[in-house]
């Protein structure tokens, strides 16, 4: 069974306390990771907000919800349409996730931002010119 960790206020993060009892020395450890503790918390709700609200509003009136709105029309079955479509959204995240995660251990932040803005503005231009074209 493992033991409960203690938490103290006051103290390092890692502190080594030594008693001695009947010849026999003991040793405590105290781990006190307060603002580790507290910090995740933060970051994860500000991760999810700011990915929640980006991918809304980038998904809203776009091909997809176009498509999903007629599929539920023409199946009459709006809620195994609506199952396919937030199962496929999470599947394409899912590969986003993980091809972003594989990118940022082989290059750096700045390298992948530098490269996400100019596929950006290729894409831009492109659909510029075929706007133009027609």
């Amino acid at each position: 069974m493992p033991l409960p960790e203690l938490s103290v206020s006051g103290l390092p993060d890692s502190s080594l306390i030594e008693s001695d009892f009947s010849d026999q020395s003991m040793v405590l450890e105290i781990e006190t990771p307060l603002s580790a503790a507290q910090a995740p918390t933060w970051d994860f709700w500000k991760v999810f907000g700011s990915t929640f609200v980006t991918i809304f509003l980038a998904e809203l009136g776009d091909k997809t919800q176009v498509a999903t709105l007629l599929m539920s029309a023409q199946s009459q079955n709006p809620w195994v349409v609506f199952a396919g479509a937030a199962s496929a959204l999470v599947a394409t995240s899912l590969v986003g996730v993980l091809v972003g995660r594989w990118l940022s251990t082989r290059l750096s932040l700045k390298t992948l931002e530098r490269a996400t803005g100019m596929l950006l503005l290729v894409i831009s231009a492109l659909l510029v010119w075929d706007v133009a074209r027609m």
